[in-house]
């Protein structure tokens, strides 16, 4: 009887590999900060919702490049089944360590929260990444984003943006923001930092020289908020952002992507990779389309923005 009840088992194992085995997920974070921690809940969730079994080995980097690369080669020694790369800067230096491990070569190697794939090298085509690399991108709708921004101001001249010039994908996103600038008839004023030390004096560096500020996906800024909107409460400069977990953090509103779907997503891709035989070279890059529009009417008071009817009324989520 045990005989046949081990034979058996050995038979569902090799039937249904996916319920038999137990994935090892190595994880790549760029630094802490709420969107970034949704998108890994968001994904872990996924896995488990479909079944698949998998253990982690979460690494941080916070906000440090050159940790990411001491961090994309430890992942090499774990030997992992699947390498989650989150945000940008972690997902460039898991691509370098793949070109150096012949171990991370035969991994893939799933991105994700990244707004540029193509224009950061990780992948050669959207359709066709050609890699062992793809992933979910949140290549931001900068068009929306302006749009809602100008329903509270229609007269906007100038926009300040704050971001870290060494994140490819902030980089995008303020060239988008230019080149909407020119169609609306609004000028770009650019702060930069170089680590979150740097953020307080960027957002001071913009006071009185522009009517807003708006806060890209920058892993360097978002994880330093709070220096941002000490200052634009002091000064009373109307603060948005490209994500919503930062609205709730202070910002006064945002039209962007919930990043717990956005790691879900990714989950789900990382089914079809892991359990159902796809290859990550045939699989093309994803994007995130759903967007909500969070709104901080207790940001907009301390501020002193006038919140448009209209924007309360479309809000998904109003924090008083």
């Amino acid at each position: 009887m045990k005989k046949f009840f081990l034979t058996g088992a050995l038979i569902l194992a090799m039937a249904c590999p996916g319920f038999a085995k137990t994935y090892n997920v190595s994880v790549s974070q760029f630094v802490e900060h709420p969107s970034l921690d949704a998108v890994l809940k968001g994904f872990q969730d996924s896995l488990k919702a479909q079944g698949v079994d998998a253990t982690y080995s979460v690494h941080n980097a916070q906000a440090n490049m050159a940790t990411a690369n001491q961090i994309a080669a430890q992942i090499a020694g774990e030997k992992p089944d699947l390498v989650l790369a989150i945000a940008t800067p972690s997902a460039q230096a898991c691509a370098l360590a793949t070109k150096k491990s012949p171990i991370l070569a035969g991994s893939p190697l799933l991105f994700t929260a990244i707004t540029d794939p193509v224009g950061a090298g990780l992948v050669d085509d959207l359709e066709k990444p050609g890699k062992n690399i793809t992933g979910v991108s949140d290549m931001l709708p900068v068009n929306q984003h302006m749009a809602m921004l100008r329903r509270f101001y229609p007269n906007l001249k100038t926009l300040g943006m704050i971001y870290n010039a060494g994140e490819a994908n902030s980089k995008t996103t303020v060239a988008m923001v230019k080149a909407e600038g020119v169609k609306a008839g609004f000028e770009v004023v650019e702060a930069t930092v170089a680590k979150t030390s740097d953020v307080y004096q960027a957002a001071k560096a913009l006071v009185g020289k522009v009517d807003a500020v708006y806060l890209p996906t920058d892993n360097t800024v978002i994880s330093s908020l709070e220096s941002v909107i000490k200052v634009c409460e002091q000064e009373k400069l109307p603060l948005f952002s490209a994500d919503v977990d930062s609205v709730k953090r202070g910002t006064v509103a945002a039209l962007a992507f919930d990043y717990y779907q956005h790691g879900y997503q990714t989950g789900l891709m990382a089914k079809r990779i892991l359990v159902d035989g796809s290859f990550p070279s045939e699989t093309p890059v994803e994007t995130q389309q759903e967007l909500i529009l969070h709104l901080n009417l207790g940001a907009a008071k301390k501020i002193g923005v006038a919140v448009p009817k209209e924007v309360k009324e479309t809000a998904d989520k109003i924090y008083e």
